[in-house]
């Protein structure tokens, strides 16, 4: 069944109301209250979008029930549910062009690289399609008495509340093995974010994904994702997003014992070491902080340099910053565009202002790009001579900036890198590749690349330690989170059962 029409612009160029999708049609709020989406590269407002509430959420959590419940999507055969997967990325890849520009509009994303992103959001649903249809049990033998195996089962309904970074990559990299599975989903796109998630109910919708399966309800954290996280009729949530909300979250999801899998903040080192190929760490290295506007959980954001190296790669990556192509997000030349909001503009100027304050070196950037008066642009930051102790070097910043100190030694490399309360991801640089392992076997995180920035590979798991989360997705991995594992034992032949209340 198709949804009803909703046109992604007004007759004025703009995009239409954000309405919740919920039992396979659009809904205003159930109070008819909205709020405003803004365009970070002016401030001004280019949508109003439907303000969710608990009523909202109940309906959407209500149609996903029945869908599950009682619908034909948890019953189909693996192979069918991935034939309707592959429609949806093939339909993302038809209308790339609206999720790009949308994305764009709404997160200020530079159209070069959201390009990438639309194409991994296809991907993903690509992907699932081929790991559900080869998803198997495991066959345990008990010698000729028993056949005991395990199946996998959807759980139920999923609340997933997303960041609003990069929503439509993120959003679908779950949404995918989360329906693969059988399950039915309301998704909580972030409210600084909201455009591509309406448009993505389109593509689900024109897929014929039976109504109910997937819903969509706008909203703010304090109102829509608390209901959802707390709604009784919701058995996982994922969310991702600042570390203090995730704590939130995971108390709340307790009260029903919901299984939870979040993904938290990070302030992942980059580790350089004088043996390394100096050019190629530099590449990287600003790549990983200053792609995706710096707003990015896995951003390498905390440069530790061998001393002997340490003002050569420093003043490298200076220089390259000094070179990046700040502006308008719908210019292909523009390499990093604005800042989500004014209030996170904000934010991450007071930590370069701390930086500069506690005696730290601002080595480029550090203001607003000339002639760039209006929205939220920040230059591509460096700030050198950092201390362990200064905020910068603990907290993450989320934006193009780049801290960065020296070490000695191989010991003092990994304990700076592991001198924070984060551990999502991690890069080291170096020729000696025992040395590589030695240093990715001891730092305390998730992820780590050696000899290269993040490239992610889709079949790994993907999640952090410490503070940056708890749980894994990616990969088969994934439907340990959005799948029940069910043993069934079966006797083979009459096997001795103990008789009791015999006379």
């Amino acid at each position: 069944m198709t949804a009803p029409p909703h046109h992604i612009a007004d007759r004025h160029g703009r995009p239409a109301a954000q309405r919740h999708f919920i039992g396979g049609a659009f809904h205003p709020a159930a109070d008819g209250r909205t709020f405003p989406t803004l365009n970070p590269a002016t401030n001004e407002v280019i949508a109003e979008v439907a303000d969710g509430s608990a009523a909202d959420v109940d309906a959407a959590v209500r149609a996903a029930r029945r869908a599950f419940d009682d619908g034909p999507w948890p019953r189909l055969k693996a192979t069918e549910r991935a034939a309707t997967l592959r429609r949806i990325a093939q339909l993302i890849r038809d209308h790339a062009e609206d999720f790009i520009a949308l994305e764009c509009l709404d997160i200020g994303m530079p159209v070069s690289q959201m390009r990438g992103l639309a194409a991994r959001a296809a991907q993903n649903f690509d992907y699932y399609a081929g790991v559900i249809a080869e998803l198997h049990g495991r066959a345990f033998q008990v010698g000729g008495d028993f056949l005991n195996y395990t199946v996998h089962k959807p759980v139920g309904v999923a609340g997933l509340i997303m960041p609003w970074n990069a929503p439509l990559m993120l959003s679908t990299w779950r949404i995918a093995p989360a329906l693969a599975a059988g399950n039915a989903v309301v998704l909580k796109p972030a409210e600084w974010s909201p455009l591509t998630a309406t448009r993505l109910a389109e593509v689900l919708a024109e897929a014929e994904l039976p109504p109910g399966v997937f819903n969509v309800v706008h909203g703010f954290g304090e109102t829509a994702g608390a209901a959802l996280v707390a709604h009784a009729g919701v058995q996982l949530v994922c969310f991702t997003g600042e570390t203090t909300t995730g704590r939130t979250v995971m108390a709340s999801a307790a009260g029903t014992l919901k299984r939870c899998s979040v993904e938290l903040g990070g302030k992942s080192p980059v580790v350089v070491f004088a043996d390394c190929d100096a050019e190629r760490a530099i590449d990287a290295a600003v790549a990983q902080i200053f792609t995706l506007n710096g707003q990015r959980c896995t951003a390498g954001s905390r440069l530790l340099v061998q001393t002997p190296l340490y003002e050569e790669i420093v003043e490298g990556v200076a220089a390259r910053a000094r070179n990046i192509r700040v502006g308008d997000p719908f210019d292909a030349a523009t390499e990093l565009g604005p800042l989500i909001r004014p209030e996170h503009h904000e934010r991450v100027s007071a930590y370069i202002a701390s930086a500069r304050d506690q005696g730290a070196r601002v080595s480029a950037g550090g203001g607003r790009p000339a002639g760039l008066e209006q929205g939220n642009f920040l230059e591509a930051t460096v700030i050198a001579d950092v201390r362990e102790d200064m905020r910068v070097f603990q907290e993450e910043i989320f934006g193009p900036v780049l801290v960065a100190m020296p070490f000695a030694d191989e010991a003092e490399a990994i304990r700076l890198a592991n001198a924070t309360q984060y551990g999502l991801a991690a890069y080291v640089w170096t020729s000696d590749i025992g040395r590589g392992h030695r240093v990715a076997h001891a730092i305390d995180t998730g992820l780590c690349w050696i000899n290269s920035q993040n490239v992610r590979d889709l079949r790994t798991p993907f999640g952090g330690v410490k503070q940056s989360g708890v749980g894994r997705e990616g990969g088969d991995y994934a439907f340990e989170f959005y799948c029940e594992l069910e043993t069934v034992h079966v006797a083979l032949r009459d096997h001795p059962i103990p008789r009791l209340g015999l006379e």
